[in-house]
């Protein structure tokens, strides 16, 4: 019987492993979100100096950034290397990024002590996350974000 239970607690621990790797594709998959501005240097400054990103890298006309979970990418619009798909810069409107933190209350009186503007005041949720969100230079709302524990 010990045997049947040790056995059902691997399985049970296999599934919940792997619940939200889950797809029905069965390639593997790494989101990269990509904006197209003809702001990347300013783009840079922002996300190097405020959120602490680092660059993986960039050239005249790309620019890769990294947390050390995830990777966003900035593109200036109508480059010559570019197929049309992917010519036109994005407007500001309609697009936001949240980034998960450890510990928002700290992330929030940094940024203000750097006179980063505060779009949205620290304010918890009756659901129970705790968040702030700022703008980046495209115009892009950043929601930092501490998940409640549910």
């Amino acid at each position: 019987m010990i045997w049947l239970t040790k056995y059902l607690i691997v399985i049970m621990l296999a599934f919940t492993s792997n619940i939200y790797g889950q797809t029905k594709n069965k390639n593997t998959m790494k989101l990269n979100a990509g904006i197209i501005t003809d702001k990347i240097a300013e783009t840079k400054k922002f996300y190097t100096e405020v959120l602490g990103f680092g660059v993986t890298f960039e050239n005249e006309f790309y620019l890769l950034m990294h947390t050390p979970s995830t990777e966003i990418s900035f593109l200036l619009p109508n480059h010559p290397s570019q197929q049309q798909l992917f010519q036109k810069p994005f407007n500001g409107e309609g697009m936001y990024l949240t980034i998960e933190v450890d510990d928002v209350d700290s992330l929030y009186q940094s940024l203000k002590k750097k006179g980063i503007e505060i779009k949205i005041e620290l304010r918890d949720e009756p659901w129970g996350d705790r968040h702030f969100a700022i703008q980046d230079p495209n115009g892009i709302g950043i929601d930092l974000v501490k998940y409640s524990p549910q």
